[in-house]
């Protein structure tokens, strides 16, 4: 039976989509920012992934779009955020090395799930990574979104703390530590879903957007100097 919550995807990728857009154009006006690039194109992942989730809850199970779920969620749905991150942690050298060894691992792990075939005996019209027969390609996963916890969630939380340092208080102290809390909730999601509980983890989606946006919005606003040469550079 279809609850609630499984509609809840729709107003997900809605505000995805709208921060995406609002990330781009950050990035139109400053194209010597590789993070807002690469930010941009997280969030739009994150709504392609919510996406394949409202049409399941429109219009129900399918192989394509089980397969484009596990893809957009599973290998992009932190990989790309947490690289923005990366460029502002990192020299741009080291990033680019970091970026281009990501995503050539994603891409050749998408390539697997997208050819794997479908074990129709695992079919129970949720959405779950246990209907693919290649049960092996489900190990590509924990690489991409350790890679996320690691430098979306860790880097602002460091960010956080070096704020609080240098600055003690105010909104990029808030802004990070916002972020990070946004990063890691659907991380939670994700593991309630492979207990069988997809349902948390629309929850866990909406509201980490959610939280990620007013992280970005509050550093928008901050008067204070950003610790991060690369921001510095273009007086982000």
């Amino acid at each position: 039976m279809i609850q609630a919550t499984h509609y809840l995807p729709i107003a997900t990728t809605c505000v995805s989509f709208a921060f995406a857009y609002i990330l781009f154009r950050h990035w139109n006006r400053k194209r010597s920012a590789p993070y807002l690039l690469w930010w941009a194109i997280g969030v739009l992942m994150f709504g392609i992934g919510t996406t394949t989730e409202a049409i399941h809850a429109l219009f129900g199970w399918n192989e394509i779009n089980l397969k484009a779920w596990y893809i957009a969620g599973a290998l992009f749905g932190a990989f790309p955020l947490a690289q923005g991150t990366v460029y502002l942690l990192f020299k741009k050298k080291v990033a680019d090395i970091m970026a281009a060894l990501l995503t050539t691992y994603c891409v050749l792990a998408a390539l697997f799930i997208a050819l794997s075939p479908i074990d129709t005996t695992a079919i129970t019209g949720e959405l779950t990574g246990k209907v693919l027969a290649w049960k092996w390609v489900r190990a590509f996963s924990p690489v991409p979104n350790t890679y996320g916890l690691i430098f979306l969630v860790g880097g602002a939380v460091w960010s956080a703390i070096q704020y609080t340092r240098k600055q003690h208080t105010g909104n990029r102290v808030l802004g990070n530590w916002l972020i990070a809390l946004g990063g890691l909730l659907p991380g939670i999601g994700g593991t309630f879903t492979r207990l069988g509980y997809v349902e948390a983890l629309f929850v866990t989606e909406f509201f980490g957007m959610l939280l990620i946006w007013g992280g970005y919005r509050a550093m928008l606003s901050a008067p204070s100097p950003s610790i991060h040469p690369a921001q510095q550079q273009v007086h982000g």
